[in-house]
């Protein structure tokens, strides 16, 4: 069979959230099917490193889709093109977009709905084309795949989907992400935090990310107890002026929070192992991926109490009110000062982490694609 994958964030050097689930899945389908004939759709291009076995031919299509007016152009005429020329008979797209005008079945992953719940998060014509596509994509899917059964409900509910028409299956972590010795963690925290104890925040740089009110919650905390050695270190692309640099915070303390931009995975993954523990406090998120990350690394964890995050963090994670910078500000205070708590926690996320793995999730994917294959025949 004949499957095209939408390939378009595999970035080099650029990866984030829907990159990374691209190259983890999209990996795993073709080198465990070379039955099938893989078809990666690029809008730019592409890097070798993501040709992954013989059986994927790269497909450039243009022009390169970063803004609304141009993802109508690549999904409906370019992307629905290449479907025909190429007899296509599945295509599978891991950022949720589709092509309406396509009759080849088709199954997006759509990871969560922020942009409905929060449509000013967004800047207008993005939040615009959200809002009037996507529910056209869930209706056009032969079958949805989402990353969490908060995700799943929230989309049934808010599209009128039906719930056997929606797949949740979690998200996983790479394997570079792994406890290290204190050496290492010590020459971690010379680079990025003077040598200091860190709390660690990691993702883009999104307002549903909710740095202001973290970083508000550092501040009250390190007013309260000047003598308190920790940093904030936060890890993440920009993705757009997102008015961080507003946030009214004391000189003093804004020294003592450090931006690091982007961070490859095996720097990254120091630097989760690092930290004392992982902020990890959005008001939104369909899975969070970095809380497994911290998991698998057996560092300890204070997360956000709403969407998907207590069903991934579980028992490996204290939660507050991320709408509450007082309830933010508490839970760091507890996880600085409590040293049996924190042990509790990191022996609870490496048990739980393996719970996650990019091979199960592959695995349950492939079981939705090819139960659709066998539709088309």
């Amino acid at each position: 069979m004949r499957i095209a994958i939408n390939t378009r964030f595999l970035l080099p050097g650029k990866m984030e959230g829907f990159g990374w689930y691209t190259y983890e899945i999209s990996k795993r389908l073709v080198q465990n099917h070379p039955e099938h004939q893989f078809y990666f759709f690029f809008d730019r291009p592409y890097d070798k490193q993501f040709i992954f076995a013989k059986n994927v031919t790269p497909v450039i299509l243009n022009p390169p889709a970063r803004h609304p007016f141009l993802f109508v152009i690549w999904y409906e005429f370019s992307v629905r093109r290449a479907l025909r020329k190429h007899k296509i008979d599945l295509f599978f797209s891991p950022d949720g977009y589709l092509s309406l005008g396509s009759s080849v079945p088709q199954i997006p992953v759509i990871h969560d709905i922020n942009f409905v719940h929060n449509p000013n998060d967004l800047k207008p014509l993005m939040s615009k084309y959200y809002r009037y596509f996507f529910p056209k994509f869930a209706k056009k899917a032969k079958k949805i795949i989402t990353v969490s059964q908060f995700s799943k409900q929230d989309i049934c509910q808010n599209y009128g989907i039906t719930e056997d028409a929606v797949v949740a299956i979690w998200n996983g972590c790479s394997e570079v992400f792994q406890p290290i010795r204190d050496e290492t963690k010590k020459i971690t925290r010379d680079k990025y935090s003077r040598n200091k104890p860190f709390i660690l925040f990691v993702g883009a740089l999104h307002p549903r990310k909710n740095l202001k009110r973290l970083m508000l919650a550092f501040a009250e905390l390190k007013n309260e107890e000047p003598e308190c050695p920790h940093q904030l270190l936060i890890v993440g692309a920009e993705l757009w002026k997102n008015g961080l640099e507003d946030v009214e915070i004391d000189k003093a303390v804004k020294s003592q929070i450090h931006f690091t931009g982007h961070l490859d995975m095996l720097e990254l993954a120091k630097v989760v192992a690092s930290a004392e523990f992982l902020a990890f406090v959005p008001y939104f998120e369909g899975f969070g991926i970095p809380l497994v990350e911290a998991m698998r690394c057996g560092t300890p964890i204070l997360a956000g109490d709403k969407t998907a995050l207590p069903e991934v963090a579980g028992n490996a994670a204290i939660y507050c009110d991320p709408f509450s910078v007082e309830s933010i500000r508490a839970g760091l205070h507890l996880l600085i000062h409590d040293n049996d708590l924190r042990e509790n926690l990191s022996k609870n996320g490496l048990e739980r982490s393996l719970l996650f793995s990019w091979d199960i999730s592959a695995e349950q994917v492939w079981k939705v694609i090819e139960s659709e294959l066998q539709k088309t025949n």
